[in-house]
Protein backbone atom coordinates (compact mmCIF):
# COMPACT_ATOMS: atom_id res chain seq x y z
CA UNK A 1 0.00 0.00 0.00
CA UNK A 2 1.43 3.64 -0.79
CA UNK A 3 0.87 6.50 0.71
CA UNK A 4 -0.69 9.66 -1.08
CA UNK A 5 0.30 13.26 -1.11
CA UNK A 6 -1.16 16.75 -2.43
CA UNK A 7 1.16 18.47 -4.49
CA UNK A 8 1.11 22.41 -4.39
CA UNK A 9 -2.15 22.54 -6.86
CA UNK A 10 -3.87 20.14 -4.60
CA UNK A 11 -3.66 16.62 -6.69
CA UNK A 12 -2.60 13.38 -5.23
CA UNK A 13 0.46 12.32 -5.46
CA UNK A 14 1.89 8.79 -4.86
CA UNK A 15 4.74 8.71 -1.77
CA UNK A 16 7.07 5.44 -2.14
CA UNK A 17 8.25 6.12 2.15
CA UNK A 18 10.75 8.69 2.95
CA UNK A 19 10.07 11.93 5.05
CA UNK A 20 7.76 13.51 2.38
CA UNK A 21 9.35 17.57 3.42
CA UNK A 22 12.57 16.35 2.72
CA UNK A 23 11.69 15.05 -0.54
CA UNK A 24 13.79 11.47 0.24
CA UNK A 25 12.86 8.05 0.11
CA UNK A 26 14.50 4.71 0.04
CA UNK A 27 13.73 4.84 -4.26
CA UNK A 28 15.66 7.72 -4.45
CA UNK A 29 18.89 6.92 -2.77
CA UNK A 30 18.78 3.58 -4.60
CA UNK A 31 18.78 5.21 -7.79
CA UNK A 32 21.45 7.59 -7.05
CA UNK A 33 23.48 5.01 -5.30
CA UNK A 34 23.11 2.92 -8.53
CA UNK A 35 24.08 5.93 -10.45
CA UNK A 36 27.42 7.04 -8.53
CA UNK A 37 28.44 3.19 -9.16
CA UNK A 38 28.05 2.97 -12.43
CA UNK A 39 29.84 6.70 -13.35
CA UNK A 40 32.98 6.18 -10.83
CA UNK A 41 33.71 2.88 -12.41
CA UNK A 42 32.97 1.08 -8.95
CA UNK A 43 30.95 -1.64 -11.14
CA UNK A 44 34.13 -2.66 -12.90
CA UNK A 45 36.80 -2.45 -10.29
CA UNK A 46 37.37 -6.26 -10.12
CA UNK A 47 40.97 -7.21 -10.51
CA UNK A 48 42.48 -8.32 -14.03
CA UNK A 49 45.30 -11.17 -14.35
CA UNK A 50 47.85 -10.69 -16.89
CA UNK A 51 50.79 -13.14 -17.86
CA UNK A 52 54.18 -12.67 -19.19
CA UNK A 53 55.57 -15.65 -20.42
CA UNK A 54 59.26 -16.09 -19.84
CA UNK A 55 60.92 -18.29 -23.11
CA UNK A 56 63.93 -18.11 -25.15
CA UNK A 57 65.92 -15.96 -22.82
CA UNK A 58 62.55 -13.67 -23.26
CA UNK A 59 60.33 -11.76 -21.56
CA UNK A 60 57.13 -11.90 -23.87
CA UNK A 61 55.26 -9.29 -23.80
CA UNK A 62 58.18 -7.52 -23.03
CA UNK A 63 56.09 -4.34 -21.40
CA UNK A 64 53.23 -4.32 -20.06
CA UNK A 65 50.86 -2.04 -18.68
CA UNK A 66 48.27 -2.58 -15.92
CA UNK A 67 46.02 -0.98 -13.70
CA UNK A 68 46.79 -0.73 -9.83
CA UNK A 69 45.25 -4.01 -7.94
CA UNK A 70 45.83 -5.88 -11.16
CA UNK A 71 47.67 -9.74 -10.75
CA UNK A 72 51.05 -9.75 -13.32
CA UNK A 73 51.95 -13.37 -13.27
CA UNK A 74 55.19 -14.46 -15.09
CA UNK A 75 55.08 -18.35 -16.30
CA UNK A 76 58.77 -20.04 -16.76
CA UNK A 77 58.67 -21.80 -20.18
CA UNK A 78 62.24 -22.21 -20.15
CA UNK A 79 64.91 -24.82 -19.12
CA UNK A 80 66.21 -22.72 -16.56
CA UNK A 81 65.32 -20.82 -13.37
CA UNK A 82 65.05 -17.25 -14.01
CA UNK A 83 63.58 -13.94 -12.00
CA UNK A 84 61.58 -10.89 -12.56
CA UNK A 85 63.24 -8.22 -10.48
CA UNK A 86 62.58 -4.28 -10.47
CA UNK A 87 65.74 -2.03 -10.73
CA UNK A 88 63.24 -0.13 -8.56
CA UNK A 89 63.47 -2.71 -5.96
CA UNK A 90 59.31 -2.76 -6.09
CA UNK A 91 59.32 -6.43 -6.65
CA UNK A 92 61.20 -9.29 -7.00
CA UNK A 93 60.49 -12.79 -8.03
CA UNK A 94 64.29 -14.71 -6.78
CA UNK A 95 64.32 -17.48 -8.95
CA UNK A 96 61.41 -18.88 -10.88
CA UNK A 97 61.95 -22.88 -11.79
CA UNK A 98 61.07 -24.19 -15.13
CA UNK A 99 57.50 -25.00 -15.06
CA UNK A 100 56.98 -22.78 -12.14
CA UNK A 101 54.94 -19.29 -12.16
CA UNK A 102 54.80 -15.96 -9.27
CA UNK A 103 52.54 -13.41 -9.34
CA UNK A 104 53.04 -9.75 -8.21
CA UNK A 105 50.25 -7.53 -7.13
CA UNK A 106 50.52 -4.59 -8.86
CA UNK A 107 50.96 -1.65 -6.26
CA UNK A 108 52.02 2.29 -6.79
CA UNK A 109 51.52 3.61 -10.10
CA UNK A 110 54.74 4.11 -12.12
CA UNK A 111 57.10 2.47 -14.74
CA UNK A 112 59.30 -0.43 -13.42
CA UNK A 113 61.90 -1.73 -15.25
CA UNK A 114 62.47 -5.07 -15.01
CA UNK A 115 65.02 -7.86 -15.71
CA UNK A 116 66.55 -11.20 -15.06
CA UNK A 117 69.21 -11.21 -12.15
CA UNK A 118 70.56 -14.70 -13.70
CA UNK A 119 70.55 -13.35 -17.09
CA UNK A 120 71.04 -9.99 -17.34
CA UNK A 121 70.20 -9.25 -21.34
CA UNK A 122 66.72 -10.31 -19.82
CA UNK A 123 64.91 -6.76 -19.77
CA UNK A 124 61.09 -5.97 -19.42
CA UNK A 125 59.08 -3.06 -18.29
CA UNK A 126 55.73 -3.30 -16.32
CA UNK A 127 54.12 0.38 -16.45
CA UNK A 128 51.02 0.73 -13.40
CA UNK A 129 48.58 2.85 -13.18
Amino acid sequence: MHDFLLDAAGRRRVHFGGNPRRGTSALNLGVVASLVLAFSGGADASPTTYTVVIEQMRFNPPALTVRRGDHVTWVNKDLFPHTASASSKAFDSRSIAPDAAWTYVAGQPGTYPYRCDLHPAMAGILTVR
